[in-house]
C-alpha cells in the first residue's frame, strides 16, 4: 500500500520541491493538496487530477485517518503550530526548513514526535545537490588534504521579492536570508566539517519598508579547525563560485547552482533522461594553480530524500535528516541574530 500524503502549501516548495517527487515515487501517493490560492489550486487540480485540492489545513486533519503522511511547506512561522496539530493526528512529518524559527519551538516538535512516537524529519534538499555530494566525497576520500577553508555561495540577481510574506516577514517570522539560504548553507558546513565553535556575521537589509536581510554573510570557525565562510545574497548583480574551498594538498571550485530546481521549474519531472545532470560548463575544478584537473560533478538526486523516507517509514531505516541536525542549525541563526543584528547601512543617507 502507498505512503497516503498530503502537501500543506503550493508555492514554491510544495509544487517545485514535494509535489514532483511523491508523484513519481510508487511508494508514494499524493492524496491531498492545500492551498487558499484559486489560481494555484487549478495548477495542482490540473497536474495531479487524483489528488483532493481543499483550502486550509483543518480540511486535511480532520481526515487525518485517511492520511500517513504530511508535508509542510507553508511560511516558517507556521510550521511548529502545522507540526505539532499533525503530530497530534496521527501522522509522520516532513517539515521544509527551517524546521521552526526557533531552537526551542524544535526542541518542543521532537518531544512531541518522540512522545506520540510519529516520525518527524526536515526536508533538507540541499543536502542532495550534485555539487555537494561531489564535494563531499572528494573531502571523505582526502582529495584535499585538511580543509582550511570553505566559502560556499548562494547568489542571484532579483531586485524585487515577488512573494509578499518574504518581503514583510520578520527574524522573529523566520524572515530573511540567513533563515532562507542559512538554514542551508550552515546545514551543509556542519554536516562536512562538524559543530561550530564561534561565529561572526555581517546581516544587511537594502530594499525598503522593513523586512529582514536579503543580503547574509556568516563566518563559522568549527572545531575542526575549518573555516566556512557563507554568502546569501538576492541582489548579487555579478555572482561568485558556487564552492571555493582550500586544503592542505588542493583546492576545489565550482561555479553555478545545482540543476534540479531550475529543471523543475521549466516543466522537467523526476525521472527525465539527464535529470539532475550539471552540464559540462559547471563541472568543478580540482588541484592547484598550474597542475588543475576538471571534475565531473555528480547528478543531484532531490528524490534520494523521499526514498530514505519510504524506508524509514516502511521499512524502520534511519530518517533522512535528523530533526536535531535542524536544531543545532537554528541555534546558530539565533545567536547570529542576537549578537549581529540586521542593518540597513543607507538607511540614514
Amino acid at each position: 500500500m502507498s505512503i497516503r500524503t498530503a502537501v500543506l502549501g503550493f508555492g514554491t516548495g510544495g509544487a517545485v520541491f514535494h509535489a514532483p517527487f511523491l508523484a513519481a515515487d510508487d511508494e508514494f501517493r499524493l492524496d491531498v493538496v492545500v492551498t487558499g490560492d484559486a489560481g494555484r489550486a487549478g495548477t495542482a487540480a490540473r497536474r495531479y487530477p487524483q489528488a483532493r485540492v481543499v483550502p486550509t489545513a483543518d480540511d486535511v486533519l480532520a481526515a487525518a485517518g485517511d492520511l500517513d503522511l504530511v508535508v509542510i511547506t507553508t511560511p516558517p512561522s507556521t510550521h511548529a503550530e502545522l507540526a505539532h496539530r499533525s503530530l497530534d493526528a496521527g501522522l509522520a512529518v516532513v517539515v521544509d526548513k527551517p524546521l521552526a524559527v526557533t531552537a526551542a519551538e524544535g526542541e518542543a516538535l521532537v518531544e512531541h514526535a518522540e512522545r506520540v512516537g510519529r516520525p518527524l524529519t526536515v526536508f533538507q534538499n540541499r543536502r542532495w545537490d550534485g555539487d555537494y555530494l561531489t564535494l563531499r566525497n572528494l573531502v571523505g576520500e582526502g582529495a584535499l588534504g585538511q580543509v582550511r577553508r570553505f566559502e560556499s555561495r548562494f547568489e542571484w540577481w532579483k531586485p524585487e521579492e515577488s512573494k509578499v510574506w518574504k518581503a514583510t516577514s520578520t527574524p522573529a517570522q523566520g524572515g530573511g536570508m540567513l533563515y532562507d539560504l542559512g538554514a542551508h548553507l550552515i546545514d551543509q558546513a556542519v554536516q562536512l566539517f562538524g559543530p561550530v565553535e564561534d561565529v561572526y556575521a555581517e546581516l544587511t537589509r537594502y530594499r525598503p519598508d522593513g523586512g529582514a536581510d536579503d543580503d547574509a554573510f556568516v563566518s563559522l570557525l568549527h572545531r575542526s579547525g575549518t573555516r566556512s565562510q557563507l554568502w546569501m545574497n538576492g541582489m548579487a548583480a555579478q555572482v561568485g563560485p558556487r564552492f571555493s574551498v582550500l586544503g592542505s594538498k588542493a583546492g576545489f571550485t565550482t561555479w553555478g547552482l545545482d540543476p534540479q530546481e531550475a529543471a523543475l521549474k521549466g516543466g522537467a519531472r523526476p525521472g527525465d533522461p539527464g535529470f539532475g545532470v550539471d552540464p559540462d560548463k559547471s563541472w568543478g575544478c580540482l588541484g592547484i594553480d598550474g597542475d588543475m584537473r576538471r571534475v565531473p560533478i555528480g547528478p543531484g538526486n532531490y528524490a534520494g530524500f523521499y526514498r530514505a523516507l519510504a524506508d524509514a517509514l516502511r521499512r524502520g531505516g534511519p530518517l533522512p535528516v535528523d530533526p536535531r541536525d535542524a536544531i543545532d542549525v537554528l541555534s546558530i541563526i539565533e545567536r547570529i541574530h542576537r549578537e549581529f543584528p540586521v542593518r540597513a547601512p543607507f538607511a540614514a543617507r
